[in-house]
């Protein structure tokens, strides 16, 4: 992977005279067409009125097709030679053969036989396309209907993908098993009535004739009560009476079969390197003490008396670090967003057009779920993104963390990133849409520590509120690695947490519950975080007074995301072509 990453680097330092990118271009949009019709998701939400009635293929049938049709696609990119492409080209061509190698190896561990975690998976996804499609016709409402239509042989699917899972002990552990199973048990024990399945069809629009608009929605309910409720109930079925007895006995992904070499893939794939599970292990110790130090420092700023244990005990029960209601919590993070869109302009060149909205998380997901997320919007079909803001067990959301969540969650964090992306002009799809975690979730957390420059933090809490997140993501490479490389029990990765973060309880335990389940993306944040700043520190040393924070964030994010070679190499080239 290493090499790939270096040659694709290289790829982006010169051009030739004379370019021919016609065959590439031809290469590229046939591969975006094949990967819109296999993806109906993505397909919707990028304008294909025909998508928004179907849901993706998962049986293994369709993952073998999807294997030769990739690997053809490699065969026919390595035919085409680098010498006669356009810089522009050679970068898409490389991030081709960057995509495509990606994609056939994460066929090859068929990782469709663990189709959930504790963070969700196939059946809250249902929930999500729910509370994000937008109906603004007849045409609308009868296709997200024929999608409801679609949900059980979806779940029979990945159902089948599950019990391929317990054949083969790719499962996992029992403890993810027992919060997945409650979850599946609530969905079937809500009344139809409320089912988050019929957002779409609440509010339609007046073209629509009032009986017209009954009828709709009536045979939504319909659908869901007869076809929706049976498939979820076969769920829950199938994981009481199947699944978890055949629970992994171990937490570690390393422990599943050929599981060394599985979550090596995972550390690789997901950070965009070549470091072993030990490095980042040993990064992960070493970025804990320094920003501990930090910590301790702002600490003392506050005027507290008592040690590092004692201030953390204070943070996590003083009710004056806490919202009153959730209209409250949502209130202050907006006042929030607000603050940071005004600052904008001063760190930016470019900004999005495409806005985004304040939420809360959805109520059927709110009881397990993170504390925060960003959720795409879609240019294409009119929706925000939306800042998403968990207004559950108020206790355990801290005041001190809201401004560092929200410059991660929306601007200048996830939102800024991914809408500039989808707005990029002359940049392929599938460039503009690649999920390059470390890339992504390092610029979320690049975002945080930049707040401090905009002037965001207010006080020594909200900057101790984001060390305290910062530290979070430096324990993340310590619980990651340690439970799945190196055997660690929950008490052990939980310790890094508790001892050095102002994380409330529940959020300690539903991100433990998260790293268990789903291994490897927990390494992206600190890892791409890292590698940013690094990069800054470099540009601003070699162009002295020339260095321009606008134009050094254009530089990072005018590209899409990048594997973090290539973003080095970008940013390289980016310095040697400033003007002096």
């Amino acid at each position: 992977m290493r090499r790939l990453l270096l040659a694709l680097a290289m790829l982006l330092l010169a051009g030739p005279a004379l370019a021919d990118d016609m065959p590439l271009d031809r290469l590229v949009a046939e591969y975006e067409a094949y990967a819109l019709a296999d993806d109906p998701i993505t397909a919707g939400g990028e304008g294909d009125r025909a998508a928004l009635s179907r849901l993706p293929d998962v049986t293994p049938a369709a993952d073998a097709a999807r294997t030769k049709a990739l690997k053809a696609f490699q065969a026919r990119l390595a035919a085409i030679d680098d010498a006669g492409l356009s810089q522009d080209a050679r970068l898409n061509r490389a991030f081709l053969a960057w995509t495509l190698d990606r994609q056939v190896r994460s066929l090859a561990f068929d990782e469709a036989r663990m189709p959930f975690n504790s963070d969700g998976g196939f059946h809250s996804t249902l929930g999500y396309l729910a509370a994000t499609t937008p109906v603004r016709s007849a045409a609308d409402a009868r296709a997200w209907i024929d999608r409801l239509n679609a949900i059980p042989a979806y779940y029979a699917a990945n159902i089948a993908n599950a019990r391929r899972g317990v054949k083969w002990g790719f499962t996992q552990p029992r403890t993810t098993n027992d919060q997945v199973l409650a979850r599946a048990k609530e969905m079937v024990a809500a009344p139809v009535e409320t089912d988050v399945l019929l957002t779409p069809l609440q509010t339609l629009p007046a073209s629509i004739p009032v009986g017209g608009q009954a009828a709709l929605r009536a045979q939504a309910l319909a659908v869901v009560a007869d076809k929706v409720r049976p498939a979820q109930r076969d769920f829950v079925a199938f994981l009481e009476t199947e699944y978890l007895p055949a629970s992994r006995k171990s937490l570690a992904a390393r422990s599943l079969p050929d599981g060394e070499r599985y979550y090596s893939w995972l550390v690789s794939d997901h950070t965009t390197t070549t470091q072993t599970p030990d490095a980042i292990h040993a990064a992960g110790l070493a970025e804990v003490t320094r920003i501990r130090a930090e910590m301790e420092t702002v600490r003392a700023e506050t005027g507290f008396k008592g040690d590092f244990k004692a201030f953390l005990a204070m943070l996590r029960s003083d009710p004056r670090f806490y919202a009153t209601s959730r209209e409250d919590l949502l209130e202050k993070a907006s006042r929030i967003a607000k603050r940071i869109d005004d600052k904008l302009p001063g760190w930016f060149a470019t900004l999005p057009r495409l806005t985004y909205g304040v939420r809360p998380v959805p109520a059927d997901i709110e009881a397990n779920y993170t504390t925060g997320r960003y959720f795409s919007g879609s240019p294409s079909q009119g929706v925000a993104g939306g800042y998403m803001v968990n207004t559950a067990k108020l206790d355990q959301r801290p005041l001190y963390e809201l401004p560092a969540l929200t410059l991660h969650e929306a601007v200048p964090g996830h939102h800024l990133q991914i809408a500039l992306s989808q707005e990029l002009p002359g940049v392929p799809a599938f460039r503009r849409n690649a999920g390059v975690t470390a890339f992504t979730e390092g610029w979320g957390l690049y975002a945080e520590k930049l707040g401090g420059e905009m002037g965001i933090y207010q006080d020594p809490y909200e900057r101790f509120g984001r060390l305290s997140y910062e530290m979070w993501r430096a324990c993340r490479l310590v619980a990651d690695t340690g439970i799945h490389w190196r055997g660690w029990s929950l008490d052990q990765a939980r310790g890094c947490f508790t001892d050095n973060t102002a994380l409330s309880p529940l959020n300690i335990e539903v991100e433990l519950a998260r790293y268990v389940s789903w291994p490897g993306p927990a390494l992206a944040y600190k890892t791409g975080e890292m590698k940013v700043v690094q990069l800054r520190a470099r540009a601003q040393a070699e162009l002295g007074d020339r260095f321009d924070i606008r134009r050094f964030h254009d530089a990072v994010l005018l590209a899409g995301p990048l594997p973090l070679d290539l973003l080095e190499s970008r940013i390289d080239s980016w310095v040697k072509a400033t003007p002096p």
